[in-house]
């Protein structure tokens, strides 16, 4: 027949509907028929005939889906004969939902196992693009929609291998045996798919599409992020069926530490905003802990309440939920350290611990800790499965910082409030160890004393327009605060030092002149040896030599960017516990800076050293000796520069062996020493010079340098014709 109208009907039974055929009465056609139903002047729908003996002459029936595509009541219909070459079924994307919303079950189907079945219950049957069907499988209804459907390659009809060029889109083509059909979840579905035949698009990915370093704001940890990157998202961003076939699970725990200001919270608050994911949850340590029994362990339990219902309802499409803890060690303290006979901090720790990597595994998790203290937190929680991954975000280097710095003086640049003269560069290299948070706090000093220049302080504080206008933050703007304002915590702090060269160092010898050449060259060991990563040096001598002022002056000399003075005068009424612990810190702040020096000054009074008794503070020995020893991080350079007067003790207290090497520091032994020294200070005229000269000739002396600027200083209040005298009595009675 060519065309013919016949009335719709519904599908006589539940079985006619499952088949996708339009069903007549065998006296108007065969079965295995094609025909098209025009449904609007311009859609038309190619179906499969199927007969049955229940339906009347003259009508056609529908199954219910059918229906939908075909609303009229009376159906034209003409023959339909397919171009085999041209109109055979090559790839056939279908979108899958549950048939009704109430009959929906979590559990996966297979998609490869359903397109096999797909193939064989409509072999040989037409189908139209936006078509809806029924599909039984497994027992279950799914209702289908066809998206898009791709012809086969004509090549692959006669038997040939694929041609490899692009197929054509058709409207309506036939199912045969070696059609590819892929299944798409629906938009909301609660279907769970797995297998290889769901999904040919490109899938939504992970990482946001315009995401750059500079815009988030972050300078100098490219190779942090890199490093968190390769660990925690590569297996996020496969494709989940190759993941699902390595058996692959995702890492699900980052550990960020470090110094603070170096940009751990700030690293954290990035990463969700990198990834696609929920807006992350952050939380303060602190704030979980509640005095309520039981209370502090629901609040963990609300963060990942969404996370597991998510789980459950989607399987593996969860999408991926971020849980920030900020000030990890609040809540996570070893267990079994805290003293108060209720155990909270035990049983938080737990319940996050049975959380993170319990027995009912949450794979859509990643949490973040963030700590500057990682030697306090619990070893549960550090095993791999849990905070897998480790980072330490230590101090920024030179590079690092001018992108730090370039960051923040971004607006001011664009909007042309920073002079020519700002070198980014050159402010890097002098910035040694200034954390992000300190480089950040560089350029808002710089920003106010600029700011302060155009303000008149008059009676009333006002700002003068005119000049505010041509506002610029200019190079000594950026020096000055560097010099006055801001000072970096894993620094050198140039106060502490040179109030110990407060008169400079006189070379009255050559003992002097050797002593500053073995520091140099120690120096130089330090900065250049893989081999000694830790050099220790020991300078001994009498009372009042110049010991510390040397050590000092080794350090300054030195240009490490850490400098620190561990010494006896800070910690006056310490206990032995706490004076270990400040020792203990000021040796921690020097393991997180590339190149440091320590001067560990005036060891004998640090030991609380009495030769009555003899007494002395083994808890600060001990630990003393075991900081001397231990080398630092890898990486890491550390100088240490101990002074003493009782070198004898130490020897005794096996101390001596922890030094690498021993420096004697020699008192002024000669009258012509002594009266170089004199020159050099320039205290007396030359003609009384002269005259202590003629006095000290050929005799041995035994003198600090210390000393001797006490004594010259006392004899310098006299009058003139008297000092001479009175310094040489000085000295008599110093036994000089």
């Amino acid at each position: 027949f060519s065309s013919q109208t016949m009335q719709a009907a519904r599908c006589p039974t539940d079985e006619l509907s499952l088949t996708n055929c339009a069903v007549v009465s065998e006296k108007d056609l065969q079965s295995g028929q094609h025909v098209t139903v025009k449904t609007t002047p311009n859609h038309k729908f190619v179906f499969t005939v199927k007969t049955h003996h229940t339906v009347t002459p003259g009508t056609i029936a529908f199954s219910l889906p059918q229906v939908h595509t075909h609303t009229q009541s009376l159906a034209q219909l003409s023959n339909y004969n397919f171009d085999k070459s041209k109109q055979c079924i090559g790839a056939m994307t279908i979108e899958i939902d549950f048939l009704q919303k109430k009959s929906t079950d979590s559990s996966p189907y297979d998609s490869d196992k359903m397109a096999a079945e797909f193939i064989q219950q409509f072999n040989n049957q037409a189908f139209s693009v936006t078509q809806q069907l029924v599909f039984s499988f497994c027992d279950k209804l799914f209702g289908l929609v066809v998206k898009d459907i791709e012809a086969m390659d004509a090549s692959i009809l006669k038997g040939e291998p694929a041609s490899g060029k692009k197929q054509q889109k058709i409207d309506s083509g036939l199912m045969v045996g070696n059609s590819q059909v892929i299944f798409e979840k629906a938009e909301n579905s609660s279907l769970t798919l797995v297998g290889k035949a769901k999904t040919k698009e490109a899938r939504q990915t992970i990482i946001n599409p315009d995401w750059n370093f500079e815009k988030m704001g972050i300078g100098g940890l490219d190779k942090e992020f890199s490093d968190i990157f390769r660990r925690a998202f590569a297996s996020r961003v496969f494709p989940p069926d190759i993941v699902e076939q390595m058996g692959c699970k995702h890492v699900k725990g980052i550990l960020l530490f470090g110094p603070p200001g170096c940009g751990k919270t700030l690293m954290a608050r990035q990463i969700g905003k990198m990834l696609n994911a929920r807006e992350p949850k952050v939380v303060n340590g602190p704030e979980i802990l509640n005095k309520y029994v039981g209370e502090s362990e629901a609040n963990i339990r609300k963060l990942f309440a969404e996370a597991e219902d998510e789980q459950k309802r989607l399987g593996a499409n969860s999408g991926l939920h971020i849980i920030i803890f900020d000030e990890l060690d609040a809540i996570c303290k070893q267990r079994g350290t805290g003293a108060s006979s209720t155990g909270v901090h035990d049983t938080v720790v737990n319940q996050l611990l049975s959380k993170i990597d319990g027995v009912e595994q949450l794979n859509n998790i990643l949490v973040i800790g963030m700590t500057n203290r990682p030697d306090l937190i619990d070893d549960a929680l550090m095993r791999p499965g849990r905070f897998e991954v480790k980072m330490e975000i230590g101090l920024p280097d030179e590079k690092g910082r001018v992108q730090i710095l370039t960051i923040h003086t971004n607006k001011m640049r664009n909007f042309n409030l920073l002079a020519i003269d700002v070198n980014i560069k050159e402010l890097a290299a002098e910035t040694k160890n200034y954390s992000g948070a300190e480089l950040e706090g560089l350029v808002r000093a710089a920003q106010s004393t600029a700011m302060n220049r155009h303000i008149k302080a008059t009676s009333t504080v006002e700002v003068d327009m005119e000049r505010a206008e041509k506002l610029q933050v200019t190079r000594a703007d950026f020096m000055g605060s560097l010099n006055n304002d801001i000072k970096p915590a894993f620094g050198t702090n140039q106060e502490d030092y040179s109030s110990y060269i407060m008169n400079g160092i006189i070379k009255w010898g050559d003992p002097v002149t050797h002593v500053l050449d073995d520091g140099e060259l120690l120096v130089q060991q330090t900065k250049n040896s893989d081999r000694t990563p830790l050099v220790a040096v020991l300078l001994e001598g009498p009372p009042h030599s110049g010991k510390t002022a040397l050590a000092a002056k080794i350090a300054e000399d030195s240009q490490f960017p850490f400098i620190k003075i561990c010494s006896p005068d800070k910690m006056i009424g310490h206990s032995e516990i706490s004076k270990c612990q400040s020792i203990k810190k000021v040796f921690d702040d020097a393991y997180k800076s590339q190149l440091s020096c320590v001067v560990v000054d005036d060891i004998e009074r640090l030991l609380d050293y009495v030769p009555i008794g003899p007494r002395f503070s083994n808890l600060v020995l001990q630990a003393l000796l075991v900081l001397l020893k231990k080398a630092p991080p890898k990486g890491r350079k550390l100088l240490i520069i101990g002074t003493t007067s009782r070198k004898d003790v130490l020897q005794e207290m096996e101390m001596l062996d922890a030094f690498s090497t021993t420096i004697h520091i020699p008192n002024i032994s000669t009258g012509e020493q002594l009266v170089d020294a004199l020159e050099l200070l320039g205290s007396f005229s030359d003609k009384e010079r002269a005259s202590i000269a003629q006095q000290l000739k050929g005799k041995r002396v035994w003198i600090g340098i210390k000393k001797l600027l006490v004594l010259i200083e006392m004899s310098l209040q006299m009058d003139q014709d008297y000092r001479v005298t009175k310094f040489l009595s000085l000295l008599r009675d110093e036994g000089a």
